[in-house]
């Protein structure tokens, strides 16, 4: 035992204890009675004790979570560099703020342009030409009109990128696409085994 790191925690529960028997005491209740009580404050301590002893794992319990609420438990950032894990679904998905507004991403490098789609758009207030004449965009499902557009501030760990092209459709579904023009703003980028790390300028 490290007296030095257990002393506060032994410390602490003797003094519950000895607030225990005073406060049973005072109550002058029956035998039974106080058995069931010291108990349950028994328990109520141990949990308490519990909870306070394991503070750090239910902490990284807790960040592990809202990573997957927030689908960025496949991605880190160290140092400049990115690095994201394949996904179950065999690929890359990327998390970026856009003009402020995070936005999950499928990465492929077959894409020349960044798509995004109409409701991602909106919400991220992203400038859309819309009087202009639309482009013309093979997809898996086909080929798809869409609008050119440009997003004002993309944002990941220390990466900034300013005024990036992009295309913007309702028929690209509820998939945001980061293409080839995304990944030319990188210094370099790479895939080995399971992890895409990405290396900005």
């Amino acid at each position: 035992m490290n007296l030095n790191e257990d002393g506060p925690s032994l410390i602490w529960g003797v003094v519950c204890v000895i607030l225990l028997i005073a406060s049973l005491a005072a109550r002058r209740m029956s035998f039974g009675e106080a058995a069931k009580m010291a108990l349950a404050w028994v328990a109520i301590f141990a949990a308490l004790f519990a909870v306070f002893s394991f503070r750090f794992e239910f902490l990284a319990i807790w960040d592990r979570v809202k990573s997957d609420f927030a689908g960025t438990s496949s991605q880190s950032v160290s140092g400049e560099a990115i690095e994201i894990k394949r996904r179950d679904d065999g690929h890359y998905w990327l998390q970026l703020e856009v003009n402020g507004t995070p936005v999950r991403f499928l990465i492929d490098s077959g894409a020349t342009t960044t798509a995004i789609n109409e409701s991602t758009a909106v919400e991220a207030s992203i400038d859309v030409d819309r009087s202009g004449y639309p482009v013309i965009i093979s997809t898996a499902n086909g080929r798809v009109t869409a609008k050119r557009g440009s997003i004002q501030t993309l944002v990941i760990g220390p990466h900034r990128i300013q005024k990036h092209p992009v295309v913007v459709s309702e028929s690209f579904g509820d998939t945001n696409v980061l293409g080839m023009n995304f990944l030319d703003t990188m210094k370099s980028w790479k895939v080995e085994g399971n992890v895409m790390t990405l290396q900005p300028e």
